[in-house]
């Protein structure tokens, strides 16, 4: 049988000395990935970045006053009669602004085309030959490249994830400043008209420029998340990278009704799901047994017992700088036999609780994201929704004013914004309990930190 060695590059190698590959189609993928890894590599390749593009920012400054008595009055006269001419005041005159075409609009670019999960992780793979199984593996071997294929398609799903939702929360963003530079325009011509005073318009200026830097920052973490899609994607070419966005769904699947462990699965069986998808585990148990098993029961209860004693004598074990427990008894100490069979135990029994662990902490933070999210999308969005609703009636009867009809607007914005949030941290949750099945591992550190706080309330 022909093999094929790939030598793992300088900087992988503390991961990975080397692998063997037999098989034809990560031979053929290796080789016709050559000529783009020559050409990423080499700086005289030319590139033409995408540009940075932000959005048109926010002003300080305030219009000037009328010089006397007599222009201000000409200048409310003609402020009052222009919005008149609209059945709801303001908020129309400047809907029928906006509706002005100014120019003509460019031709639009025809869409690109929609890239799907599974042509997502293939390409991913391509990159990735040692992710590749191969018929001379040993069983062991066989078990750990199936690990790290779970542990690959975690990292490219989260990536995937946070990619389409980075994208999607920056639309929302556009739509809560366009709300928040109504606003600010409003009290322009209110300053304009005599009818407000400039401390009243800095206000609406403040939430106006919180509301540019936040779509900043969103596009900022959108344009990041799109890097590191096409990091694992491959992609290095910067027209490629641009357009990836573009590729991608325009927003997150629907929540399921409720979280489901896995076909087959129940809470009762998760653990041992969890154990046994561990590629060491059952041989680490196997070896432990025969340790165990060579010994005379008596030395393993001599060994508790001496245990027991040097616990026994720790004067404080509540104080940092106290002793070590000691033992003193050379017959137990010099017996390789077992040595080997405790520090076997220990290390079987700490493995073994860690897995536990994770399966429960798992778990137990996708029901709460599945629940958030839930919550979220059928509570709250709805209420926000209800509440833009009436507020929109009430302001058609002239019984609210266009301040708390923008307002509740970007209340409503922001009821969105958190519900994409909690959407994206349940998939999140999900693509980590998908991996931990498989036998990788579970950073609760890195899931709790994947909840993000969701945009500030603008309001007055």
């Amino acid at each position: 049988m022909t093999v094929f060695r790939r030598t793992s590059p300088i900087w992988r190698r503390p991961l990975r000395a080397g692998l063997s590959m037999g098989c034809a189609l990560a031979l053929a993928s290796a080789h016709a990935q050559a000529p783009d890894a020559l050409g990423a590599a080499n700086p005289a390749h030319p590139v033409t970045p995408a540009p940075w593009v932000l959005p048109p920012g926010a002003s300080a400054d305030t219009p000037a006053l009328p010089a006397d008595l007599a222009a201000a009055r000409a200048i409310w006269q003609r402020v009052n009669q222009r919005v008149a001419e609209f059945p709801r005041g303001h908020i129309d005159l400047l809907r029928w602004e906006a509706a002005t075409p100014e120019a003509a609009a460019p031709a639009a670019e025809p869409p690109a085309t929609r890239l799907t999960w599974p042509e997502a992780l293939r390409m991913s793979l391509r990159h990735r030959p040692e992710l590749f199984t191969h018929a001379d593996m040993n069983p062991l071997k066989l078990a750990q490249v199936k690990v790290d294929y779970a542990t690959h398609v975690r990292a490219l799903e989260r990536a995937w994830i946070q990619a389409i939702a980075t994208r999607q929360r920056e639309r929302l963003l556009a739509e809560l400043l366009e709300a928040t530079r109504t606003g600010s325009e409003l009290g322009r011509r209110m300053v304009v008209a005599g009818n407000w005073s400039q401390a009243r318009q800095a206000r609406e200026q403040l939430v106006e420029a919180n509301a540019w830097q936040a779509l900043v920052e969103a596009r900022g973490a959108a344009l990041a998340a799109q890097e590191q899609l096409a990091q694992q994607l491959g992609l290095w070419e910067a027209q490629a990278v641009a357009k990836l966005g573009e590729r991608l769904p325009p927003q997150l699947p629907a929540l399921p009704e409720q979280a489901s462990p896995g076909a087959g699965l129940t809470p009762d069986t998760l653990e041992a799901a969890v154990l046994r998808s561990h590629p060491a585990l059952a041989q680490a148990r196997v070896f432990t047994q025969r340790d165990v098993a060579v010994l005379a029961p008596s030395r393993l209860s001599a060994w508790d017992a001496a245990v027991n004693a040097a616990l026994d004598a720790l004067p404080d074990a509540s104080r940092p700088d106290s002793a070590p427990p000691h033992i003193d008894n050379l017959s137990l100490l010099r017996d390789a036999s077992l040595e080997r069979a405790v520090h076997a135990q220990a290390a079987l029994l700490s493995l073994a609780a860690e897995r536990r662990a994770m399966a429960r902490q798992a778990w137990a933070a996708l029901q709460s994201r599945h629940a958030i999210a839930l919550h979220a999308q059928n509570v709250l969005v709805p209420l926000h929704t209800t509440l833009a609703q009436e507020t929109q009636l009430r302001y058609n009867g002239m019984l609210q004013s266009t301040w708390d009809l923008l307002a509740s607007a970007r209340e409503r914005l922001n009821a969105l914004d958190s519900a994409l949030q909690a959407q994206r941290s349940f998939w999140l949750a999900q693509a980590d309990w998908q991996a931990l099945l498989a036998g990788a591992s579970f950073a609760a550190a890195d899931n709790a930190s994947s909840v993000t706080a969701a945009a500030p309330t603008a309001g007055h």
